[in-house]
């Protein structure tokens, strides 16, 4: 296992090198802070695409990625399915690749990892309830056997939270497309969460440079920097404009998806 936590270490390590990571000031603006790697943040990848932003959380197998429904399952209406999501898009066609960064098609210092379940409310798939905008994934290990967070660091992932308030210091982080942001440098801003005005049942944060490509951002509370990864409490839903966006507050309905989301995994790996 030395070895291993070797080639892991290099990984990592390599990603503070390659990320230039832009955090936003609440005020709105941009500011270069240099290297501050987010390992556990990625993009959600259709046919290879940038699609939406993705995240590592905390889970006994190592392998649970956590994103906004609406990147993988189409809303519901009047208690029926709604159409087939994103043209006919299947689950054999996504990924997630953490840490990626990089003009054009970019560069995936931490792999590509294949999606293999996707756990999505019924809330969402018959209603279209933004509440429940929120999903949970598994993805296979690498052909080395290695899990998701054997490779981003098991201290950098997050545990999720089911009994969050809403007001918080909270980090989020994401990744706007590339008609925003040529470079697919992550964006994060640290500010207060609230309710939101508009729907009380989501939470809200003001900052700027939010765009297309960022749905799914992980939301952060008592983040402490690296090895102390804080829990996620929600993934950014929408927002009427870059600056304001909306997340799901996650609930026992979201630890059941979860846990469906662990059950996947191991069952996959003989472990059921």
């Amino acid at each position: 296992m030395t070895g291993a936590k070797g080639i892991v270490s290099a990984a990592v390590a390599g990603v503070a090198a390659l990320l230039a990571l832009v955090f936003v000031k609440a005020s709105g603006g941009y500011e270069d802070v240099g290297a501050i790697p987010f390992p556990t943040v990625g993009v959600l990848m259709a046919n290879g695409e940038h699609w939406c932003t993705a995240s590592v959380v905390d889970s006994p197998q190592g392998n649970v990625v956590a994103t906004a429904a609406h990147c993988v399952a189409p809303a519901g209406e009047a208690g029926q399915p709604g159409e087939v999501a994103h043209d006919g898009l299947a689950i054999g066609e996504l990924a997630f690749a953490p840490a990626f960064s990089g003009e054009g098609s970019g560069k995936q210092p931490l792999g590509v990892w294949k999606v293999r379940s996707i756990q999505v409310d019924d809330r969402w798939t018959k209603w279209g309830d933004d509440t429940a905008d929120f999903a949970f994934l598994s993805v296979d290990p690498d052909k080395d056997g290695r899990s998701l967070q054997d490779v981003v660091g098991h201290g950098e992932a997050p545990k999720p939270a089911w009994t969050s308030g809403y007001d918080r210091e909270v980090t989020v982080v994401g990744y706007p497309e590339s008609q925003h942001n040529p470079q697919n440098k992550p964006v994060a801003c640290t500010t207060q969460s609230r309710h939101d005005e508009d729907d009380p049942a989501m939470l809200y944060i003001k900052c700027s440079g939010f765009w297309t490509g960022t749905s799914g951002s992980p939301w952060i509370a008592d983040r402490g920097g690296p090895g102390r990864p804080g829990q996620l409490i929600g993934v950014l839903s929408g927002g009427d404009t870059d600056v304001d966006s909306t997340a799901a507050l996650f609930d026992d309905r979201a630890k059941a998806l979860y846990q469906r989301a662990v059950k996947a995994r191991a069952k996959a790996a003989g472990k059921a």
